[in-house]
C-alpha cells in the first residue's frame, strides 16, 4: 500500500517538465474528443483545423499554468519556456511523422504558444497553494 501511495504522490520538481506534461495530457484529451466530434458529426478531418489550433492553446495555457503554479515566481518566464518546447515538440513531432516542412507561419505559431504559455504561467503564480 506504501508503494502504491508513493508512485500517486510522484511530482515532477522542474516548473517546465511539470508544465509540458501537463499540456500534452490536456493534449491528448483535446484530441480525443475531436476524434470523438469527427466521428460523431458529418465534419472532415479539413473542418477540424481550427479546433486543433483552439486544443492547442488551450494545452499551452493549462502547461504554463501547472507551470507557474510549480515555479511560484516569474510565471509568466516559466509559462512562455513551457508553450515554447509544447509547440518545438509538437512541430517535430509533424515534422518527423508526416514530412511536414518547416516554414514562417511556424515561427508564429511558436510564439503565439509562447505568449498562451506565459499568460497561463502568471495566472498559475497567483493561484493559491492548497
Amino acid at each position: 500500500m506504501y508503494l502504491i501511495r508513493r508512485l500517486l504522490s510522484w511530482r515532477i520538481a522542474n516548473p517546465v517538465l511539470s508544465g509540458l506534461c501537463r499540456s500534452f495530457l490536456w493534449m491528448l484529451l483535446g484530441a480525443f474528443v475531436l476524434s470523438l466530434l469527427l466521428w460523431g458529426s458529418g465534419l472532415s478531418e479539413e473542418d477540424l483545423a481550427m479546433y486543433t489550433y483552439i486544443v492547442h492553446g488551450i494545452a499551452a495555457a493549462f502547461g504554463g499554468l501547472a507551470a507557474g503554479r510549480r515555479a511560484s515566481r516569474k510565471g509568466w518566464y516559466q509559462g512562455c519556456l513551457t508553450g515554447a518546447f509544447y509547440a518545438i515538440i509538437i512541430l517535430l513531432v509533424g515534422f518527423l511523422a508526416l514530412d511536414s516542412p518547416f516554414s514562417g507561419s511556424d515561427l508564429l505559431w511558436i510564439l503565439a504558444a509562447s505568449a498562451i504559455g506565459a499568460l497561463g504561467g502568471m495566472f498559475g503564480v497567483n493561484l493559491s497553494r492548497s
